[in-house]
């Protein structure tokens, strides 16, 4: 069947002139090629999508990160990180361009040269986009190679139920779901439960108990959801992608790991206080890179906390 791109000037010219000419609104139906495959099987697979942006995005790896719109500096730190270092490892990020978790995902996708995905429960042209405060985001998103996407058409407006609605899809197309901070009623919880209804992965990232913003993670946990406290306790579920298995083969990865081999290569097993002190760093940045060089085999840690070079 040849693919029929449908540009939206014939039905929605008004929405189509205000849209970035470089990035225009297309739109998909199941029957259609470009349908992601991912949504075909889930239980209610949106009958039109509307989307900006690079389709083929929709064949990578994907893990969603969604959260508070109220997120806490730790909340922000921890949804920075995680995506950061989700996206040096060959993951895109789907979210929801709200504030907070959502705005902190993607920005630091793009900040890292990754790929991100974000799911609208509104429009997806320039005068619908919600919050209007992120539509600088949206069009930074197109502009560096992501993906702008909805199944409300251009001119919608959001409501009470769009949103709920749309986290179905951000589940839908990823391989997990990670959960940053959620009040005990909250919209991340939704996609929470649409992953699971999906048979999607939950992660959560606890977070003090006296935080309110900590309830709906803390009870996620609590409930069999995997305690995320970096990056690499969700990679190392899913080694066998192609992705991990199609490689290259390398020693170095980011900047920071590149220092911390520099570091372990001068001390020999430096315990990971002289790490961090060393590494002119934050310590949970360094945590993280040392959970990644552990996972990719290159460094080896012993009961006393030092590292070694695996030989």
């Amino acid at each position: 069947m040849k693919v029929e791109w449908r540009t939206l000037w014939s039905v929605h010219p008004f929405w189509c002139m205000i849209s970035s000419v470089t990035h225009p609104i297309r739109q998909l139906s199941p029957a259609d090629p470009g349908y992601p495959e991912l949504l075909k099987h889930i239980p209610d697979p949106p009958a039109t999508l509307f989307y900006r942006g690079d389709l083929s995005l929709l064949t990578t790896p994907s893990i969603g990160v969604v959260g508070t719109r109220k997120l806490t500096p730790y909340g922000k730190q921890a949804a920075t990180a995680i995506a950061r270092d989700l996206v040096q490892h060959g993951f895109t990020i789907t979210s929801g361009l709200a504030m907070g978790a959502d705005t902190a995902a993607h920005r630091a996708a793009l900040e890292h040269g990754g790929n991100t995905i974000a799911i609208l429960g509104t429009g997806i042209d320039d005068a619908t986009i919600f919050p209007q405060s992120n539509v600088p985001l949206a069009q930074e998103i197109l502009d560096k190679g992501g993906l702008v996407m909805s199944e409300y058409a251009p001119g919608t407006h959001g409501t009470k139920f769009t949103f709920p609605l749309r986290n179905r899809i951000i589940s839908g197309l990823s391989k997990g779901v990670v959960i940053i901070e959620a009040d005990e009623k909250s919209g991340a919880l939704i996609t929470a439960q649409c992953a699971l209804d999906q048979n999607r992965d939950v992660f959560a990232v606890p977070g003090p108990i006296f935080s309110p913003r900590s309830i709906g993670p803390n009870k996620l946990i609590q409930s069999g959801a995997k305690l995320v406290l970096s990056a690499a306790d969700i990679i190392q579920e899913y080694q066998e992608l192609p992705l991990f298995a199609h490689a290259p083969a390398k020693k170095h990865g980011s900047p920071l790991e590149e220092k911390i081999l520099s570091i372990v290569q001068v001390h020999g097993q430096p315990f990971i206080d002289t790490i961090i002190a060393e590494s002119g760093a934050a310590a949970q940045h360094v945590i993280s890179a040392l959970s990644m060089l552990e996972l990719q085999g290159t460094l080896v840690s012993t009961p006393s906390g030092k590292y070694y070079l695996k030989q």
